[in-house]
């Protein structure tokens, strides 16, 4: 997992000397949440490696973008700074705000996932100052949990996700002027997606896959990679983990048959996978959301 400090974002704040950082936690799978407070100050964003949404907590009614000083924020305003943009702002008086950071992994994900498009045909549109009533309560409740008791940064980390879904779902449009090559046919893209949710809990290999397409192991993975933006492995075990926690939120299946329900060779095997991606074991996953 990333570092904080390697977050483009995060460090050019941190490197601040009027911005003080209140919290900061990763919250697995490639998300990560800080909160700041900031006055009198001068921030640039270049072109980071991460998307990066934004909610105003508190004040920020002197704060605008130095290309557009008509524009203030407020309250509950919500900023989205996609990847590879550059964003330059001013802070005039205080501010307190919270910033979701997200992997460009965690958005490909959520491409595939919930509008089933490649992550290159879609791009998250950049946005100052937007009302978004949903997702300003999010990020008051996100901010009014306690990210380093475990059992809260793993519902938070489960908020953090409903932030990334709602911003996929009504942020991202299709780039214009692109001219998709190489990767898979989307049919076939489709038709992996749809296997590889009817048999996560049996065992799923490359060759298998490749098979589907005709392709030999080495260029189908070259191809998948650039249609779903990561490789075959780490899809699957998004994919894995993501039935866990439904799993373990949702049942109450012994851990040992939740681990073979999602393909997993074993207990061990599944709660090491697990902490890794999530920072918690299954069952401390589970008593978070047992209340």
């Amino acid at each position: 997992m990333t570092p904080l400090t390697q977050l483009q974002v995060f460090n050019a704040m941190h490197a601040s000397p009027n911005a003080r950082l209140e919290l900061s936690a990763h919250l697995g799978d490639g998300l990560a949440a800080a909160l700041w407070s900031n006055r009198d100050d001068a921030r640039d964003y270049q072109a980071p490696s991460h998307h990066t949404l934004s909610c105003y907590i508190a004040d920020g009614t002197g704060t605008f973008r130095r290309q557009r000083p008509a524009d203030k924020g407020a309250p509950d305003k919500l900023c989205i700074m996609p990847a590879g943009h550059e964003s330059n702002w001013v802070v005039n008086g205080p501010i307190r705000l919270a910033h979701l950071y997200i992997s460009e992994a965690q958005f490909g994900l959520g491409c595939v996932r919930l509008l089933d498009r490649e992550p290159r045909e879609l791009q998250l549109r950049e946005a100052t100052f937007l009302d978004d009533p949903r997702q300003s309560v999010r990020f008051r409740q996100l901010v009014a949990m306690a990210w380093d008791e475990p059992a809260e940064r793993l519902l938070a980390s489960s908020l953090a996700h409903e932030i990334v879904d709602h911003a996929v779902l009504s942020q991202v449009g299709l780039r214009h002027g692109l001219r998709l090559k190489g990767g898979l046919a989307p049919n076939l893209r489709r038709q992996l997606v749809d296997h590889i949710e009817a048999h996560l809990d049996q065992p799923i290999t490359l060759g298998e896959l490749a098979l589907r397409g005709n392709l030999s192991e080495y260029h189908f993975a070259r191809m998948f990679r650039t249609s779903f933006g990561l490789p075959p492995h780490q899809y699957l075990l998004a994919r894995r983990l993501h039935r866990a926690c439904q799993l373990l939120r949702l049942g109450d299946l012994p851990l040992g048959q939740v681990a073979l329900a999602c393909g997993f060779a074993s207990a061990s095997h599944f709660s090491n996978r697990f902490r890794q991606a999530l920072g918690a074991s299954p069952g401390a996953y589970r008593l978070a959301f047992a209340g």
